[in-house]
């Protein structure tokens, strides 16, 4: 397969997942402009809980991710009944998942919510943003059983080739969210004028149609996709292959918490400099997020085309694949930061906020957009080392790097110098570039390359 061709496959597996994600991220975009016209309160309280949840929701991913390898294998090797028992592990991580999920954030939301609010304010109501954060925390909570099952679905299948439905799913999901958010946040239409707890019930319900829709697709269409023929008709998983993909998975799991958890700590050690600092943190990463769904879509094409072709024992072509996509993604990443800077001006006057949050929010986006390149080739080596199954040499790269280097060197900068934020921020995005070099090193090894179904055979 040469360049071209591999462009084309990644392009047409990423697409979809832009999109998908892309319409998501808006729709956030479009929740935190409405949320935000009610305050800043209410904008930093709903900031606040999706940081959360984001933990959350990354546990669930890099939890089905570890089966997420053996099912792109087991798909490239032909093994339909291979793909039916990873997704079944896939099904009993996000039961564990959840339960875990809710008890802990429902539980523990002083603690939590209270991690992200230091300083005084003479323009922002810390007590406020608590009864806020509460109230948006107890109804999202309801929905993330619908988030469980939708990622179940939505990732296998996509690492069996079928991105576009997941998509449509979600454009329904967030269709129905923009609307509900506009009725149920300021009333209208006869609806109740809810603001906060508005834009939660939105989403929660918008989570539950996308299941919907998205698991009655798969079964309308489950000749296409014979895995979904019978997946449910036990959940009973042979011992020697649940033994080997939890072996594979827990350092995954483990990897995406942590790296989540680690953007949270980051946070909450930005946030000793203020509310305002969160505020403007908070604006600069919901536009953002926004665009880095391109090297995110890119990251997961080249973890399931990689790892596709190494189920099928070409190596060689896995090799010259990763390499093409990685600096693809990093190209990408340019212009991607180039839009950044553009848009760093004029987003922030969007928000109903003060002028120094304004400030601090477009110099966040600049910063951030210097290095959009460099997550997007770390993106691309990271799915290109894990796709082989090297989990622990990935959590090592990721997680441990970020919690003995990252995060102690922002607690040092934030808690024990008075250096101004923006220099901080800077500093903590640089420290990734040594990622790279690591990176880099192991990708040129080829200690990734390894076909993991060849055992089931």
């Amino acid at each position: 397969m040469n360049r071209r061709q591999i462009l084309k496959r990644a392009i047409l597996l990423a697409v979809p997942i832009m999109i998908q994600n892309g319409i998501t991220n808006a729709v956030g975009l479009v929740d935190h402009i409405m949320v935000g016209s009610l305050g800043t309160e209410a904008m930093t309280a709903v900031s606040i809980i999706g940081q959360l949840l984001f933990v959350f929701t990354l546990a669930i991913f890099g939890g089905i991710s570890g089966p997420g390898i053996y099912v792109a294998q087991f798909y490239g090797q032909g093994n339909t009944e291979g793909v039916r028992t990873a997704t079944r592990m896939k099904a009993w991580i996000c039961l564990i998942c959840t339960v875990c999920g809710i008890a802990v954030l429902l539980f523990g939301e002083d603690l939590l919510i209270g991690l992200y609010l230091h300083g005084e304010s003479v323009d922002i109501d810390a007590s406020l943003t608590v009864s806020y954060a509460k109230d948006y925390l107890h109804i999202m909570l309801l929905g993330l059983p619908a988030l469980a099952v939708t990622q179940i679905y939505s990732s296998t299948l996509r690492e069996t080739g079928e991105s576009v439905k997941p998509m449509a799913a979600g454009i329904v999901s967030v269709t129905a969210d923009i609307a509900l958010n506009y009725l149920l946040i300021f009333g209208k239409l006869g609806f109740p004028k809810l603001g906060v707890a508005g834009a939660a019930i939105a989403t929660v319900i918008a989570r539950y149609l996308e299941m919907t829709v998205l698991v009655l697709w798969s079964y309308l269409k489950r000749n296409k996709h014979p895995f979904i023929i019978g997946l449910w008709r036990t959940l009973r998983i042979p011992a020697d292959i649940c033994r080997t993909i939890t072996l594979k998975s827990i350092p995954i799991f483990i990897n995406e918490f942590l790296w989540a958890a680690g953007l949270a700590v980051l946070t909450q050690c930005y946030s000793v400099r203020g509310l305002e600092v969160v505020a403007g943190i908070n604006i600069s990463n919901t536009l953002c997020n926004l665009l880095n769904v391109a090297f995110v879509a890119l990251g997961y094409a080249v973890g399931i085309l990689v790892g596709q072709a190494l189920g099928a024992g070409e190596y060689e072509r896995a090799r010259k694949d990763a390499f093409t996509l990685t600096w693809f993604s990093g190209v990408i990443c340019v212009g991607l930061a180039a839009a950044l800077i553009c848009l760093s001006g004029f987003f922030p006057q969007i928000y109903d906020t003060t002028d120094s949050v304004r400030t601090l929010a477009t110099h966040f986006i600049i910063a951030t957009a210097l290095f959009f390149p460099v997550q997007g080739v770390l993106n691309s080596l990271y799915f290109t080392i894990r796709s082989g199954g090297k989990t622990l040499v990935t959590f090592i790269f990721d997680s441990v790097f970020s919690w003995t280097v990252t995060i102690p060197l922002a607690m040092a900068l934030c808690f024990l110098t008075d250096m101004h934020i923006l220099l901080v921020y800077t500093i903590i995005e640089a420290a990734d570039i040594i990622k790279i070099i690591i990176g880099g090193v192991m990708f040129k090894k080829g200690i990734w390359i390894k076909n993991l179904t060849s055992e089931f055979q």
